[in-house]
């Protein structure tokens, strides 16, 4: 039977662990702010893959360590936990501002330079001034006047980008529950527009809105798969391209 002792031992320890984890994922923090900078600032996008829904940033700013428990890359995170960190990181931070590309701009400039154009609203729409030194996930913000480091997987090595990326996640899914309730065909409530099999299928039985990426080859290949079944020419020319397959 555990005693009072041992339990209070146990939280100790626990509690030991995460101070040190939330210290190594400061450490470029640390680093920025031996050079002289307070003021910093982290960016990092949710909606890469989906096939549907747009694209969202985040851009969190802090003038001292983020020590929030459980803070962590978005994706490494429970949903229930990314909404109360999503909570205490904007009552923590300096500041913060969330940036959005459309379905539209993604499939015309496409997932990459639509992923930074949100991240440039997201830093034009921050509730305080810009940062003094700028942490990315892994990209470069060309706009951006300041001093900046993109890091590979910034936003599981670096507080600023942990938080950006729970709250751009955070907002992205609530879009995405948003936009169930206009469109519950494809059940975005539950996959938040990932290709999961849920929606597959519904791309299959209703082929894409205008929600979905028309440039993702799923979607092509769901729209396309409808007008093979509601054109006979077309149904009869995929059976003799099947049939001269298989001889």
């Amino acid at each position: 039977m555990t005693t009072k002792l041992e339990k209070q031992r146990k939280a100790k320890n626990a509690y030991e662990r995460e101070r040190r984890r939330l210290h190594r994922l400061h450490r470029f923090e640390y680093a920025a702010r031996e050079k002289g900078f307070t003021f910093l600032g982290g960016v990092d996008e949710a909606g890469r893959g989906p096939l549907a829904g747009p694209v969202v940033a985040a851009c969190v700013v802090a003038h001292e360590p983020l020590m929030l428990k459980g803070l962590n890359d978005s994706k490494q995170v429970r949903a229930e936990m990314r909404a109360e960190l999503a909570m205490k990181i904007r009552e923590s931070a300096s500041g913060w501002g969330i940036g959005v590309a459309s379905v539209e701009e993604i499939n015309r400039l496409n997932i990459y330079w639509a992923s930074v154009l949100a991240m440039e609203r997201a830093i034009a729409s921050l509730t305080c001034r810009p940062p003094e030194y700028l942490f990315t996930d892994a990209v470069r913000i060309k706009s951006f006047a300041g001093p900046q480091e993109p890091l590979i997987k910034g936003d599981a090595i670096c507080a600023v980008v942990s938080a950006a990326s729970i709250l751009a996640k955070v907002h992205r899914d609530a879009m995405l529950t948003e936009l169930h309730a206009l469109d519950p065909r494809y059940r975005f409530d539950l996959h938040k527009g990932y290709g999961t099999p849920v929606h597959i299928e519904a791309l299959k039985i209703y082929g894409p809105s205008v929600h979905h990426r028309s440039a993702w080859w799923r979607v092509r290949d769901s729209q396309l798969e409808l007008l093979f079944e509601g054109d006979e020419d077309a149904v009869e020319l995929r059976e003799h391209e099947e049939q001269g397959t298989a001889g």
